[in-house]
């Protein structure tokens, strides 16, 4: 009990040290951005006094250590600023916007992972093969391509010239609005009302973004899928199993997957988060109303509350990815216990 709490709490330690840490680099950055924020707030061509009474109400005359106090205490009592584009609290504008992406990175997982998985297990258990050959030349061109291109083409292509795919934005617009925000997820919340046109609408949508920001995420994983199979693959349990006459799909799925598991957990935790961090062009090309397009919104107005706290919501979601990854390790191999 006692080694238990004390792993509890040398995590917890580990996960408060490093956000206060991203806490003072997101500081930092604010900092040294070559952009005034009191002539954002305020405009250009504000006179002096109004200038100089915005400056001291944000605190810039007071010493670097007491901004920086300020901007701790405000960030855990909640305040994260006001957003110049819709003056409304930053926060309340992510928490509208945030379900979005995590929608789409969703399914962009499932796509990326479904896929990529099996590619690269079956890639190395045939190396030097013919799906091996076509593993590989998915993972180049996934690395090449870049996702805006891969974007413009599928709308050209799916959505121009075959009309499977949905337009911009989450949902046709004569169906906006009809279900009501439950959980922000536009294809649970339309189940949860028993509205399927609404979601076969939603559905049409996602799928097309979902799917190209999934393909540079399958990629990756099928890649490093395929270099851990095959480290596997080559140990002597694997020989063991193959003179007992067991199937290759028996081999590959109850002995050389479970064996890999626990790394594949890195893998897609840090495919999620780049799938969070990484919708940004995606979203723009598509017109998705998500977290990405609102940071590039942000970005363009010098809405410096909108981007930091995008930023700092960007490390909190790869810190805690993280962390719930090693808590799973625990549980997935007993060794590291």
């Amino acid at each position: 009990m006692l080694d238990t709490l004390a792993r509890i709490s040398r995590t917890l330690s580990t996960y408060a040290v490093t956000l206060f840490g991203l806490l003072v680099l997101t500081f930092v950055i604010g900092r040294l951005m070559p952009i005034d924020p009191v002539s954002a707030i305020v405009g250009w061509e504000a006179d002096q006094a109004t200038y100089m009474r915005v400056y001291h109400q944000l605190g810039l005359d007071q010493p670097v250590y007491v901004q920086f106090w300020l901007y701790l205490t405000n960030i855990l009592s909640g305040d994260f600023g006001t957003a110049l584009r819709t003056s409304r609290p930053v926060i309340q504008d992510i928490a509208s916007v945030f379900p979005a992406t995590l929608e789409l990175a969703t399914i962009s997982l499932v796509i990326g992972a479904g896929c990529g998985v099996p590619l690269g297990i079956y890639a190395a258990a045939r190396r030097g093969g013919l799906l091996d050959n076509v593993a590989r030349f998915i993972g180049l061109v996934g690395y090449s391509v870049p996702n805006f291109w891969l974007a413009l083409m599928g709308l050209l292509v799916f959505y121009g010239w075959l009309g499977w795919a949905g337009g911009s934005g989450r949902v046709s617009v004569y169906y906006e609005g009809l279900v009501p925000a439950r959980t922000g997820l536009l294809l649970v919340d339309s189940v949860i009302a028993g509205d399927w046109e609404v979601f076969q609408s939603a559905l049409r949508h996602i799928l097309l973004p979902a799917a190209v920001l999934g393909y540079s995420s399958m990629a990756f994983i099928t890649r490093m899928t395929r270099s851990f199979a095959l480290a596997q693959i080559n140990q002597e349990y694997v020989t063991a199993a193959r003179v007992k006459g067991l199937s290759e799909n028996a081999i590959l799925w109850r002995h050389v997957f479970p064996n890999m598991r626990v790394q594949l957990l890195t893998i897609l935790a840090l495919v999620y988060g780049g799938a969070v961090e990484g919708s940004v062009v995606v979203e723009t090309v598509f017109g998705w109303p998500g977290f990405g397009q609102y940071l590039t919104n942000a970005l363009l107005m010098a809405d410096m509350n909108a981007a930091m706290t995008c930023v700092l919501i960007i490390g909190f979601v790869f810190v805690t990815l993280n962390m719930v990854s090693d808590v799973l390790y625990k549980y997935l191999d007993p060794r590291t216990k």
